[in-house]
């Protein structure tokens, strides 16, 4: 599958289950307070598919998937029934609209506890924390060196170079000098202290890592090449040791990586150095030019093998543990990545749309289930808390209103609401439409 008919397959797998287990919430808790539910739709306009279920409830799949809803009988929209008034909305305690609100955000954030726990049974393959040859910009500044292996980032213990990785965002969000603590290749421990404070925090972190200049190693070994592509017909065979590029000694497929466009701006025609078996081998490769992934870069057509292997794996009770701990961390994160671009401290380039969502499914399905279950876990916490954010439209904003409703003894007002919806609805296409600028802009300009 093209890496684009993917991205669009799994964004539709993604947004289906988490948008149903959302809405599922809403619908669960509304029928145990006696609320009729009358249509369950996963999915917005047009009904694609439809049915009436034996309790009366119309469930639908629609054309437009992003996102979906429950609508229950409520007498603010139309007539009801005097029959029917013990199960409309409205008429139910304020403390059980508020549970029937929060219960969408909630199942979302059970749905992310438990897709973290059986991603940490399964185990998720994952290399090692080791820097790859050669560190550049902050990183080798601070005395990062050749081969140092992470032990700990900011006094919290790292096993892999995802957590390596999250560990390092979360200092570039705050902007702050970052205690690392490595194991050098000689067996000795010293302390570094990344200087995060000097970058510029107006960037995303993906540039920041830039600037950072740190990989993770990986050998120089060709794992995969693929047919027709321009290393196969230069006689490039899987288990090949990428030795040089036009003469310049490589040390890791990083580093491959890096020099391969630099040589192919130049030249398309490269000369790579291959070690195969016993023989020290030079071959001819025509660098082409792709844009397959939306990125235009050059490429000739394989894949590295991975590091020294790290697999996070756990039994089930102590991997529970590791679950709470992991989405407790990631909601921290994700707080104070909204706030610090509220207060102007981050770049709002950090926020990504329906594009960056589309293309981090198809890698990360592409990379194996615990892989995906840790995506979908990831984006099912963003869902609940975005739709906690108290903005009108969203489950948040409905419960600010009924917070109100508490304390005051009477619901807001009908013109409130109205003049609410206004407002959340323009706060809402405002962050859509910047979301959806920010992966513009990495695609075509970045």
């Amino acid at each position: 599958m093209s890496p684009f008919f993917g991205s669009i397959f799994w964004l539709a797998v993604t947004l289906g289950v988490l948008v149903t287990f959302h809405e599922f919430g809403h619908y669960w808790v509304a029928r145990r307070c006696g609320v009729r539910v009358l249509r369950f739709s996963v999915g917005f306009g047009r009904a694609i598919w439809r049915r009436v279920g034996r309790d009366g409830t119309e469930y639908q799949i629609a054309a437009i998937p992003l996102g979906g809803y429950v609508k229950m009988l409520d007498a603010r929209e139309g007539d009801v029934d005097p029959a029917d008034r013990g199960h409309e909305f409205t008429a139910k305690p304020v403390w059980q609209r508020i549970a029937i609100v929060v219960a969408g955000p909630a199942f979302n954030l059970l749905f992310t506890i438990v897709a973290l726990w059986a991603m940490f049974i399964i185990g998720r393959p994952d290399m090692a924390p080791l820097v790859s040859p050669d560190p550049a910009g902050i990183a080798a500044h601070a005395g990062l060196r050749d081969g140092d292996r992470l032990i700990s980032v900011n006094g919290n213990p790292v096993t892999t170079w995802s957590t390596a990785l999250e560990a390092l965002s979360n200092g570039l969000l705050n902007h702050e000098a970052l205690p690392v603590h490595v194991r050098g290749l000689d067996g000795s421990e010293r302390n570094v202290v990344l200087p995060l404070q000097t970058l510029d925090n107006s960037q995303d972190i993906g540039k920041g890592f830039d600037s950072l200049g740190l990989d993770a190693y990986r050998p120089a070994i060709v794992d995969t090449v693929r047919p027709g592509d321009p290393a196969a017909l230069a006689g490039v065979k899987s288990g090949d040791l990428i030795t040089s590029v036009n003469g310049q000694a490589v040390g890791d497929f990083s580093e491959f990586m890096k020099l391969l466009p630099k040589a192919a701006e130049k030249s398309p025609s490269v000369q790579l150095g291959v070690h195969r078996g016993n023989q020290d081998l030079t071959l001819a490769v025509t660098a082409r030019r792709s844009n397959e992934d939306g990125t235009p870069r050059w490429i000739v057509g394989v894949m590295g093998r991975a590091g020294e292997e790290a697999t996070e794996r756990y039994a089930p009770v102590p991997a529970l543990g590791q679950a709470l701990k992991a989405t407790w961390t990631s909601t921290q994160t994700t707080f104070n990545l909204i706030g610090k671009m509220v207060s102007g401290q981050a770049s709002t380039k950090n926020l990504s749309g329906v594009v960056g969502i589309a293309e981090a499914a198809n890698d990360s399905a592409g990379r194996g289930v615990a892989w995906f279950l840790n995506f979908l876990a990831m984006v099912s916490l963003s869902l609940a808390i975005l739709n906690m954010l108290p903005i009108p439209v969203l489950d948040g904003g409905h419960l600010l209103y009924y917070l109100i409703e508490l304390v005051k003894g009477s619901p807001v007002s009908e013109r409130t609401m109205i003049a609410g919806q206004y407002v959340g609805l323009a706060l809402l296409f405002t962050l859509m439409g910047l979301a959806f600028f920010n992966d513009i802009h990495r695609h075509f300009v970045s």
